[in-house]
């Protein structure tokens, strides 16, 4: 027999040699701090292989149940605190509110606004973009039109248009989603767009491209290995394409509103945010620049227009599954607004099971069952953890709307839930669909308002009825990871 040269045998020597190196070096404990415990990573994998990609969350509770409700998992090289549960959720977001308040980079979005904006700022452009845009909508109006009456005024045309359906099935995706992305339309540019439109109807087709494209296997493959797959085409890279094309849209906009802008008097966010830019031209610390301004807008974009018509949509194809519930939802709305005043958010009060139901809707539909990832803003003291500054945390939301300790049969959607024994709407601690503490969702007064009044308008006008047995309606999401998308549904809408 041949023996092998000794070079081979050399490099062979040294190959072992560099996997034992990575080996030990991957199983010694994080030197600035103590991490909570999880399953043993690969070097470089990390836990990749452990984790279903279809659906992550599923994977994570799993590791919950063996290594407990403070976990770490490798997302490639990077390790990631897990949050599971009300309590240790809570005791993060909200009880160690500032240690928690920074944000991780999710690199299949973060690429596209490189730290601009608001959702993905950190530090004082965080600060200074969210107080701007918090103050700015909550004074909105400019004593014209306030944001109840523009959305007052949409539903109106959503329901005309939901009216020329004449009772015929139709799938109603991107009849919610061009009413609610028109609201934030009136909010940012100071006019809605006709539902025809086709730059509005390619806008809308974009953003839920875009958010259906989140959740997707390739999209966790990218979050994970970032480096490597950014030089590999493929179908990663749809999201980020659908992300381009919406800025474009979005920046077109901007430089018609900065030709014809009355600084003396903004009518609207975008004029807002550019009297604020005159304002502070020569401050060289500033974050009121046109980069922050397209990416704040796109923020307002994606969160006001996607997950409000996810949630309605969710909404819907419930009350199709369980028309008893729809049917006491009418029942309130006969007593309390009757059918020919539009709904105000004043009713909201008089109604407690409609607002129990939309609650529900809400902690059941779960539509960002992972929240958005956080990040440690100083070395910090969990439990009886040492997490370094700097580290990822994910707080899984799912795990607090489907506590067993929190709330009763998690996995059924029961609105009463939400009732006291008088059938007064009552608080759930575990209720966190716009998340807590200080990343809480800066449009959740809006969102609020949006989700009410839709929903209340379209049960005072119609009866929902599906064109298949209710008993056949599934409730599993489409696609479950990052965000939740319902399955594809046919509604029929009778005049009531």
């Amino acid at each position: 027999m041949e023996l092998a040269s000794p070079a081979s045998v050399s490099l062979l020597l040294l190959l072992c040699l560099c996997c034992m190196v990575l080996t030990v070096a991957w199983k010694r404990p994080y030197h600035r701090g103590q991490l909570p415990p999880g399953p043993a990573p690969l070097p470089l994998l990390g836990n990749f292989l452990q984790l279903d990609r279809k659906d992550v969350i599923k994977s994570l509770k799993k590791m919950r149940k063996r290594y407990g409700p403070v976990l770490t998992v490798y997302l490639g090289s990077r390790p990631v605190v897990v949050l599971c549960g009300y309590k240790a959720v809570k005791e993060a977001l909200v009880d160690q509110a500032e240690q928690f308040s920074g944000r991780a980079e999710i690199p299949a979005f973060s690429k596209d606004f490189n730290g601009h904006g608001v959702v993905f700022a950190n530090g004082d452009r965080w600060k200074q973009l969210r107080r701007f845009s918090l103050t700015t909508l909550r004074n909105f109006g400019m004593g014209k039109r306030s944001i109840e009456e523009r959305i007052q005024e949409e539903v109106q045309c959503l329901l005309e248009e939901l009216q020329k359906t004449k009772g015929a099935p139709f799938d109603p995706i991107f009849n919610l989603s061009r009413a609610v992305s028109n609201v934030i339309c009136s909010i940012v540019f100071g006019n809605r767009f006709d539902y025809e439109d086709e730059k509005f109807i390619a806008l809308n087709k974009l953003i839920f491209k875009r958010f259906r494209a989140a959740g997707l296997t390739s999209a966790q493959l990218y979050n994970t290995f970032p480096g490597i797959l950014e030089k590999i085409p493929g179908p990663h890279h749809m999201g980020s394409k659908c992300s381009q094309e919406i800025i474009s849209f979005i920046s077109e906009r901007i430089k018609m509103q900065q030709a014809t802008v009355d600084l003396n008097d903004p009518q609207n966010f975008i004029d807002c945010f550019l009297v604020k830019m005159e304002e502070e031209k020569q401050n060289p610390a500033t974050e009121f620049s046109l980069e922050n301004l397209v990416m704040g807008t796109f923020n307002l974009f994606f969160a006001g227009t996607e997950t409000i018509s996810t949630t309605l949509r969710y909404g819907f194809l419930i009350l199709l599954k369980y028309p008893q519930v729809q049917a006491k939802i009418h029942q309130e709305i006969d007593a309390v607004i009757g059918r020919e005043r539009i709904p105000t958010m004043d009713d909201r009060h008089k109604m407690p099971y409609t607002d129990a139901t939309l609650h529900e809707i809400q902690r059941f539909s779960d539509i960002l069952p992972m929240s958005l990832p956080h990040m440690t803003t100083r070395d910090t003291w969990f439990r009886e953890y040492l997490i370094p500054k700097g580290t990822y945390v994910y707080p899984l939301l799912n795990t607090v709307h489907f506590d067993p300790e929190e709330h009763r049969n998690p996995e059924d959607f029961i609105p009463e839930r939400f009732l006291d024994a008088n059938g007064c709407f009552q608080k759930q601690n575990a209720f966190m669909p716009f998340s807590a503490g200080k990343r809480v969702c800066l449009g959740e007064s809006l969102a609020r308002m949006e989700l009410f009044l839709f929903f209340t308008a379209v049960l005072q006008r119609f009866v929902l009825s599906s064109p298949v047995d209710p008993s056949r309606l599934s409730l599993v999401p489409d696609v479950s990871n990052l965000g939740k998308v319902p399955p594809r549904y046919q509604l029929c809408l009778l005049r009531r």
